[in-house]
């Protein structure tokens, strides 16, 4: 049972505004600091001293416009109004305990930025006009997980403290708690950038639409972070990851014959992208089974053709990619 109480969001990613060869181009890193935020903040909030006050509005004005957005649905930062609702927010105890225990996890990002660093590399190997942004952590209180501005992004770090975290057991399920640890961090903060530099442009109703758009993150989140394992990627047991490849086929013909990859309904396309077992193809079906048969199309598409990556996340047309995926498990 997940209760409500303190904490009454978790979504996945705000989009705050964002600016918009034949083979992959390799991984030269670029160098990635996350920006503490966080620590910042926290130490403000323990003294609420003036001095920490005035270095905040100095360091971190964009921060604080785009978490006082997050939170409170105001940029206005600079009034003492302001400052008061985040000391009350930020000192509930069950939260001031959760970001103190984020903070320890988080402690040395040394390994986050070197990935980060690689991933970013890629993305300016590939995508040569595409801005990389300056990266910080915030502690959102499962409110806001991603937080993306013109050249800012960040990610709240109390999502990511282990799946066996025990305040995670109130409020979210076993598998919603798969990709709440650390692993996910560099992942979903790659992810969170692609999606602001690359909406999804279809039909949100439309399971195809859905699925190669899904599908090109993946390929991308693989290709950019190659040492990041299929089955984690996917938050799937290596048993789950193995079902999923042994049953594709059976997969695909489901989709067909139930003719869910072209009618348009929200309710049953969301099914295939849920983190919840994906009961209605099989009771041995893992959940997200669009992302990963999106995943598996583009990655044929782009085994098939002389595609690089910019191009691929410029064609829109998932029809098109499926077509010259020739995907038939």
């Amino acid at each position: 049972m997940v209760h409500k109480s303190l904490f009454l969001f978790f979504t996945t990613l705000i989009l705050i505004g964002c600016n918009s060869c034949d083979t992959v181009k390799g991984n030269d890193s670029t160098d990635i600091h996350i920006r503490r935020f966080d620590r910042s903040l926290y130490d403000w909030v323990l003294t609420d001293a003036p001095v920490l006050q005035q270095q905040l509005q100095s360091e971190y004005a964009s921060m604080l416009k785009v978490i006082g957005l997050s939170l409170f649905k105001t940029q206005d930062t600079q009034t003492e109004e302001f400052f008061n609702r985040m000391i009350n927010y930020y000192s509930e105890p069950t939260l001031s305990k959760l970001y103190r225990d984020a903070l320890k996890t988080f402690n040395n990002v040394e390994t986050i930025e070197e990935d980060l660093s690689s991933a970013f590399g890629y993305l300016q190997n590939n995508f040569p006009g595409m801005q990389i942004p300056a990266v910080y952590m915030h502690v959102s209180g499962f409110n806001r997980n991603v937080l993306v501005d013109d050249s800012l992004l960040s990610i709240s770090i109390d999502k990511y403290l282990g799946a066996d975290y025990p305040l995670y057991e109130n409020f979210f399920y076993a598998h919603e708690r798969r990709k709440m640890d650390p692993v996910y961090v560099a992942p979903d903060y790659f992810a969170a950038w692609v999606m602001s530099e690359y909406p999804f442009q279809g039909d949100d109703r439309v399971l195809l639409d859905q699925m190669i758009y899904e599908g090109k993150i993946q390929y991308l989140i693989h290709e950019a972070l190659p040492k990041l394992i299929p089955e984690t990627l996917m938050g799937y047991t290596p048993e789950e990851y193995q079902w999923c490849k042994e049953n594709a086929k059976t997969i695909w013909e489901e989709i067909i014959q139930r003719k869910h990859l072209y009618t348009p309904d929200h309710v049953t396309t969301s099914k295939y992208f849920s983190s919840a077992p994906t009961q209605f193809i099989s009771d041995l079906a893992p959940g997200n089974l669009g992302v990963w048969i999106g995943w598996q199309i583009v990655s044929q598409y782009m085994s098939r053709n002389h595609v690089t990556p910019e191009e691929l996340m410029n064609n829109t047309d998932a029809q098109d990619i499926l077509t010259k995926s020739k995907y038939k498990p």
